[in-house]
């Protein structure tokens, strides 16, 4: 009868020592599971990030009049309308930076867009009320108009 428990109390070790090595097998694998599908999401947006958006958050003037000479960029400027009445860009559109939140609909989200305004503090937050709309193609040029009339590039008048 030893031998019979004594087999019995092993096999019975065994069967649990499989069941623990399973269980942990298991852990292991949905970890690794786990730990694939977030390396897969990360590459993803990133890839749709790069692909989407492949203007910085701001550039230089002399880079801004570079995009501005491309025909699949939109100029927005989001100065008040007495400023743009004194000076403005040539081809560009005037949305004040107050009521952008509301017209981000006449912006055209297919374009890469350069926001601009005097001296360029206000084109950044343009440029962050249209990624916050979604717009994933956006900068923001430094030194505004001032920098650019500087420079001698076109303007109105």
């Amino acid at each position: 009868m030893k031998k019979s428990r004594s087999n019995s109390t092993t096999s019975r070790q065994r069967t649990r020592q499989t069941r623990q090595e399973k269980q942990k097998l298991q852990v292991g694998l949905v970890i690794l599971l786990v730990a694939a599908i977030l390396l897969g999401a990360l590459y993803l947006s990133s890839a749709s990030r790069q692909q989407a958006g492949d203007l910085p958050a701001t550039v230089s003037t002399q880079r801004g009049y570079e995009l501005y000479q491309q025909d699949d960029v939109f100029v927005l400027d989001v100065r008040e309308q007495f400023e743009w009445d004194e000076v403005h860009i040539p081809n560009t559109t005037l949305i004040p930076l107050g009521q952008l939140a509301g017209r981000v609909s006449e912006v055209p989200k297919d374009a890469k867009i350069l926001v601009v305004c005097r001296s360029g503090n206000r084109s950044d937050d343009g440029r962050d009320i249209l990624l916050a709309a979604g717009f994933t193609n956006v900068t923001s040029m430094d030194g505004g108009v001032v920098a650019w009339r500087s420079l001698g590039y076109p303007t109105i008048p």
